[in-house]
């Protein structure tokens, strides 16, 4: 019965989430993809969503993490909420104070794939095509390997 109804108050929970907005500092940058927020004196786990960034132990994987930190750490940035992930960290959209995408930002800057598995942005897609074809970041590389490659090899 317990467990019926912790699910259920799960559930809610990410209906409830879905299709909302935060607004909040960021805290710490986990790496090119995930981030924390403190929002109301309560901290989010961010995971942008739409792109997939490489591990830390991959080729770019530190400099991603950089270039997120450049542009996000210490900003109050804005999520547009997509949902809560299987792990319970919040999927969305995160923008600068002027506006700035930052998950368009990595990719234009050739430090992440467009996640087309969990996303329909084909916009994404394209920005990756672009910096592919102009050889930016990881796409210098001849053949770099996804990071959900690297993940299905450790497990």
């Amino acid at each position: 019965m317990v467990r019926k109804v912790l699910i259920i108050l799960c559930v809610l929970a990410s209906c409830l989430i879905a299709q909302t907005e935060l607004s909040g500092k960021v805290v710490r940058v986990i790496d090119g993809d995930s981030i924390v927020i403190l929002c109301n004196k309560t901290s989010y786990e961010i995971r942008l969503e739409g792109v997939d960034c490489p591990e830390l132990g991959q080729p770019f994987g530190k400099a991603a993490k950089k270039f997120t930190s450049k542009m996000a750490y210490g900003k109050v940035v804005t999520v547009q909420v997509k949902e809560l992930d299987k792990y319970g960290r919040t999927v969305g959209t995160v923008y600068l104070p002027d506006g700035t995408n930052l998950c368009r930002e990595l990719i234009k800057a050739g430090l992440a794939w467009w996640y087309w598995r969990y996303s329909d942005d084909e916009s994404l897609g394209e920005l990756e095509k672009e910096a592919r074809q102009a050889g930016l970041g990881l796409w210098a590389m001849p053949n770099p390997t996804p990071p959900w490659e690297e993940r299905h090899k450790e497990e």
